[in-house]
C-alpha cells in the first residue's frame, strides 16, 4: 500500500476547510488542462500545414532524382541508367533538360527556367491538382505544348482561351560571339501555350516543354541536366535511392524529395518546434499554479502533519504527499486537456469549422489538422514533467517552511 499516494488522493478530492484551496487547486487543474489542450491542437495544426505544404510540393516533386555530382550535364545513355529505365519498379521515368531562356510574348520578355522533360512522364493525377488552366499534356497533334507557371503567365500576360500567338523562346547559341547579325547568336524557337501552374514558388518561373524542343532551344542533344523518376505504390522509396547510389557510382548523386528542397523540409520542421518552445514556456507559467495549490494546503494541513509525525512520519513522507498531490493534478490536466484537444481536432478536421478567410486562400477552405499518437505522447510527457519538477521542488519548500513554522511555535 502506498501511504503518500492514498494521503494525497484523499487530499486532492477532499473538501478543504478553507473553500479557496478548492478553487486553487481547480485553477490549477485548469492551467495545466488548457495548456495541454494548445499545445495538441498546436502540433496537430502544424501536422496539417506539413502535410499540405509537404504534399503539394512532391505532387510535382520526383520521388527520386539522379544529378552529377560535378557539373551542369551528364551523358544519359550509359548502360546503367537504360538498366533503370526498365526496371519494373520505376514508373514516370523521364531525362530531364533544364537551364535560363528568354521569353518573348508580344511586346514582352521574362526570362524563365525550361524544363525539358519526355511527355509520357506526365502524370494525369498530378496534373489535376497543381494546373489552374489549360490543360496537363505538352503534345496535341504532333504540335508541341508548353505548361507554363503562373509568374510567366502573368509578367508576358498570355491568355490561356483562344490564344493564336505562341511563346518566344532565346537561347545563347554556343561557340557563336559578336556575330555581326545578334539574331545569329541565339537559338530561337516557338511553343504554343498549353497550360498553367497553380502559383507556388517553386515553379512559378518554369516553362515545362517537351525534352526534344528544350534540346532544339538550348543545342545540347547528347547531354541531360538530371533524370526524375517515381516507384510503384509499396517500393521504399530511401532503400530503393541507396541502391541505385551503389549501381551509378560516386560521380553522380541520388536525391529524395527531402534532399531536392533541404530548405522547405528543415523551416517545416524548425518552425514547428521553435512554436512547440514557446507555447512550453507559457504552459510552465500555467503549470506554476500547482507552487499555490500546495503552498495552501500545507497550511491547511498542519494538524494532520503534526499527528502523522507524531506517529512516526518522517519528512520524506510528508513531502512525498504533496508532491503526489501537485503530480495529479498535472496528470488529470493533461489527460483532460488531451481530451479535449483531441475532440477540438476532430471536429475541425471533419467539419472544418475554422475557415479560411475568403481570398485568404484558394488551395484550402479550413485549416487543416492532423493528429499523430506520437505527438500525445509527446505532451503527455512534457506536461507531466514539468508537472512533476514543479511539484517536487513546490513540495520540498513548503515541508521545510512548515518545519520552521512549527519550530517558532
Amino acid at each position: 500500500m502506498n501511504l503518500p499516494f492514498l494521503f494525497a488522493k484523499r487530499y486532492l478530492f477532499s473538501k478543504k476547510s478553507v473553500n479557496a484551496i478548492n478553487i486553487i487547486s481547480s485553477i490549477s487543474v485548469i492551467g495545466v488542462m488548457v495548456s495541454s489542450a494548445a499545445l495538441i491542437i498546436l502540433l496537430s495544426s502544424f501536422n496539417g500545414m506539413e502535410q499540405l505544404i509537404l504534399s503539394m510540393y512532391s505532387k510535382f516533386a520526383p520521388e527520386l532524382k539522379i544529378e552529377p555530382k560535378k557539373g551542369k550535364l551528364f551523358d544519359s545513355k550509359q548502360a546503367v541508367f537504360s538498366e533503370l529505365r526498365k526496371d519494373s519498379n520505376v514508373i514516370h521515368y523521364t531525362e530531364v533538360l533544364q537551364e535560363k531562356v528568354l521569353l518573348q510574348y508580344s511586346n514582352r520578355q521574362f526570362i524563365a527556367n525550361i524544363k525539358g522533360v519526355e511527355p509520357q512522364s506526365l502524370s494525369k493525377k498530378a496534373g489535376d491538382s497543381i494546373l489552374v488552366d489549360g490543360q496537363y499534356k505538352l503534345t496535341h497533334d504532333s504540335t508541341n505544348l508548353a505548361i507554363i507557371g503562373a509568374s510567366v503567365q502573368a509578367n508576358l500576360a498570355i491568355p490561356m482561351q483562344n490564344s493564336a500567338e505562341q511563346i518566344q523562346v532565346y537561347s545563347p547559341r554556343k561557340g557563336v560571339k559578336n556575330s555581326s547579325n545578334p539574331a545569329e547568336e541565339f537559338n530561337i524557337r516557338s511553343i504554343a501555350p498549353g497550360g498553367v501552374l497553380r502559383y507556388q514558388q517553386d515553379f512559378d518561373n518554369l516553362i515545362i516543354t517537351p525534352i526534344s524542343f528544350a534540346k532544339e532551344v538550348l543545342g545540347e542533344y547528347e547531354r541531360v541536366s538530371s533524370i526524375e523518376f517515381y516507384l510503384k505504390d509499396g517500393v521504399d522509396v530511401n532503400s530503393f535511392g541507396q541502391a541505385v547510389q551503389k549501381k551509378i557510382g560516386p560521380d553522380y548523386i541520388v536525391k529524395n524529395r527531402e534532399k531536392q528542397n533541404p530548405t522547405l523540409y528543415k523551416n517545416v520542421r524548425v518552425e514547428r518546434w521553435v512554436v512547440f518552445f514557446i507555447l512550453t514556456l507559457i504552459s510552465v507559467i500555467a503549470i506554476f499554479n500547482i507552487v499555490g495549490s500546495l503552498t495552501m494546503l500545507v497550511l491547511d494541513k498542519q494538524k494532520d502533519m503534526t499527528i502523522l509525525k507524531g506517529l512516526g512520519g518522517a519528512n520524506d513522507l510528508i513531502q512525498r504527499i504533496f508532491f503526489y498531490e501537485g503530480l495529479m493534478i498535472g496528470i488529470i490536466g493533461c489527460v483532460l486537456g488531451l481530451l479535449i484537444g483531441g475532440i477540438f481536432n476532430y471536429i475541425q478536421s471533419a467539419y472544418g469549422i475554422i475557415r479560411v478567410e475568403d481570398g485568404a486562400n484558394t488551395i484550402i477552405d479550413s485549416y487543416p489538422m492532423v493528429s499523430n499518437w506520437s505527438d500525445y505522447i509527446l505532451v503527455f510527457m512534457t506536461v507531466t514533467s514539468i508537472s512533476g519538477l514543479v511539484s517536487y521542488f513546490s513540495a520540498k519548500l513548503s515541508v521545510r517552511e512548515l518545519n520552521k513554522l512549527k519550530a517558532t511555535d
